[in-house]
């Protein structure tokens, strides 16, 4: 299958290496895979494009042009731009929502609007779209505060704090953005869940835990995040089965009910309280790092999903099967991320590390040698029959990796494999 894959980071090297597994062996699947824009670790495994993937005209006439079969949508950008649109009116296969299923996303207000329609559980929120509304609201739910970006924020317009004056500054300053949330607060264990749909059946992928905040015990800021492991052995029996019938497919029925159907990846950010399981947020893609720690241990070809999903026939697919491994995997973030990374700084010691997979996020080939781009640079994977194996490799791993000022936590996964 020729297969196009949009975007740059680790989440697209994650899904473009599970893909290439399918092509090894005598009896391999034959992928001709692109990506685009791709990054210098993905450019050494697959060509890549330095195209717009939020640019739906110029990505719909590369696919024609090139009889791509399967265009993969990895960042949110290109779906809430309605790149998935332009592809299926020209007939080309996608794996992605629309525009308007997309602002499940890109609108925080939207998906609690599809959440109440569906009667999905979720945390009260207020929409304020000025400084005023919003400290009513902070002051209404109390500490500790949660305020949103009700747009897209990269994974940074997420505030919770005990501080009054900071949830305010966080307001106040998204707001010249657009509107903000403000939530009440929930207490409990965070799980990732990825759910593929079709449009009308939903299958699910194994959940997975990421670590939001920049430093070790879930200290500083929020980010896009900073690691993950799957499968999360605490979590209870039948759980994935309740989310699917309480959550997912209320609202995908929900978005098929007003003519927006969802087909591509539903990413439910959930959080298991003492009074049962509540929606957090929706995404409307694969999560990063999360994806990093849940294909790896697929062993259900991946291709065959994303096209049963592109092409309405998810219905023929038994639930994807997973390995019983466990996967870990650990963000290296350059200096001064999630504010102000510094970027242009050698990355050294990749080829010295084993047993472990890297993805790239933010990487460049500068005169032979990779350097860093952006925040979080890149991802480091391990799969291993337990955590506390797959740790201690991870973190051999990045004790090898040189970048200068870079800095990662060191507690991921810590709990579980304790």
């Amino acid at each position: 299958m020729r297969i196009l894959v949009l975007g740059s980071g680790a989440r697209e090297h994650a899904i473009i290496t599970s893909l290439l597994r399918e092509n090894e062996g005598a009896s391999g699947a034959g992928h001709e895979i692109t990506a685009a824009p791709g990054n210098a670790g993905i450019a050494a495994v697959v060509p890549v494009v330095a195209l717009d993937p939020t640019r739906a005209d110029v990505v719909t006439n590369y696919a024609i042009d090139n009889d791509i079969e399967l265009v993969v949508i990895g960042p949110e950008a290109p779906l809430v731009a309605g790149v998935a649109d332009s592809l299926r009116q020209r007939g080309i296969a996608v794996f992605g929502p629309g525009k308007a299923a997309a602002a499940i996303e890109g609108s925080k207000t939207f998906a609690k609007r599809i959440m109440d329609e569906a009667g999905v559980p979720t945390g009260r929120a207020t929409r304020a779209g000025t400084i005023d509304e919003a400290i009513e609201a902070i002051d209404e739910y109390g500490a500790p505060y949660v305020v949103k970006a009700d747009g897209l924020a990269a994974g940074k317009g997420v505030l919770v704090t005990p501080d009054r004056d900071a949830a305010i500054a966080h307001a106040d300053f998204w707001l010249a953005q657009g509107a903000v949330l403000v939530e009440e607060f929930l207490a409990g264990q965070e799980v990732s869940l990825f759910l593929l749909s079709d449009g009308h059946t939903v299958l699910p992928l194994s959940p997975a835990q990421d670590y939001k905040r920049v430093f070790d015990g879930d200290d500083g800021p929020n980010t896009g995040g900073m690691g993950a492991y799957s499968p999360l052995p605490w979590l209870p029996e039948g759980f994935v089965d309740e989310v699917i019938d309480t959550i997912a497919i209320p609202t995908v029925r929900q978005l098929a009910k007003e003519r927006t159907p969802f087909i591509g990846l539903l990413y439910c950010g959930l959080i298991v309280t003492t009074k049962g399981v509540r929606v957090i947020e929706f995404n409307a893609r694969f999560g990063d790092p999360e994806t990093q720690v849940v294909l790896p241990r697929l062993v259900t070809p991946l291709s065959g999903l994303l096209f049963a999903a592109a092409t309405g026939e998810l219905g023929t697919h038994p639930r994807p099967e997973f390995s019983d491994e466990v996967a870990v995997t650990v963000v290296l973030a350059s200096e001064g991320y999630p504010d102000e990374p510094i970027t242009g700084r050698a990355i050294t010691g990749l080829d010295e590390v084993t047993d472990v997979t890297v993805a790239h996020a933010a990487t460049a080939q500068v005169d032979g040698q990779y350097v860093a781009t952006g925040g979080r640079v890149l991802s480091v994977v391990a799969t291993g029959t337990d955590f506390a194996d797959a740790r201690a490799r991870v973190y051999r791993a990045l004790d090898t990796i040189r970048l200068d000022g870079g800095h990662y936590r060191t507690d991921i996964a810590q709990r579980v494999a304790e």
